[in-house]
């Protein structure tokens, strides 16, 4: 089983996987973020395509190939469930690890956690981010890029706790003759 949890940067996706891993036998926390680390880290910028030479690992175009590739050989390898948090809103990208993480196991799940602009400020700050920093940048690109319905289910994280959350993720996935589990 794959379950992405996606959203704004500051959202809650790290803090709802790591509560997702104690609740879900035999999985494992991969984080696509790494990835991208690996490839800034390896990848020249003189080697780099233009469009790569941002500061967002998602104009890499190896990112999503080497996201889904390493996934892959992750359930192949050591047989686990795969929790998957990143901030995935190009949606080629989304639709490109979306889909190569079906063909790898049919039982993938995607959840897009929302909130206001407002709470994503106040939860960044309380996280240790500083106020106009790199996330705090990306924040209205994200939400509108999440605005679109493109993202699957939805779970609006506003006035709910991360127990709460993980508790509809558990249902739905529990319940997989829903076809859409929670929306928006």
């Amino acid at each position: 089983m794959i379950i992405m949890i996606n959203g704004a940067f500051g959202v809650g996706k790290t803090t709802v996987s790591h509560l997702l891993k104690e609740k879900i036998e035999n999985s494992m926390i991969f984080d696509p973020e790494e990835v991208g680390f690996l490839l800034r880290d390896t990848v020249p910028h003189e080697v780099r395509y233009e469009e790569e030479n941002t500061d967002d690992f998602q104009d890499f175009v190896l990112w999503k190939v080497v996201t889904v590739q390493l996934a892959e050989h992750l359930i192949s390898h050591y047989k686990v469930n795969l929790i998957v948090p990143m901030t995935i809103y190009q949606k080629d990208n989304f639709h490109y690890i979306f889909n190569g993480f079906k063909n790898i196991d049919e039982n993938t799940y995607h959840f897009c956690l929302k909130a206001s602009k407002d709470t994503i400020y106040e939860r960044l700050l309380k996280r240790g981010e500083k106020e106009g920093n790199w996330c705090f940048q990306q924040t209205e690109k994200c939400l509108q890029a999440f605005e679109n319905g493109s993202f699957r289910e939805y779970i609006n994280t506003e006035n709910i706790n991360e127990n709460e959350v993980v508790s509809k993720i558990m249902e739905c996935i529990n319940d997989s003759t829903k076809r859409l589990c929670i929306s928006e």
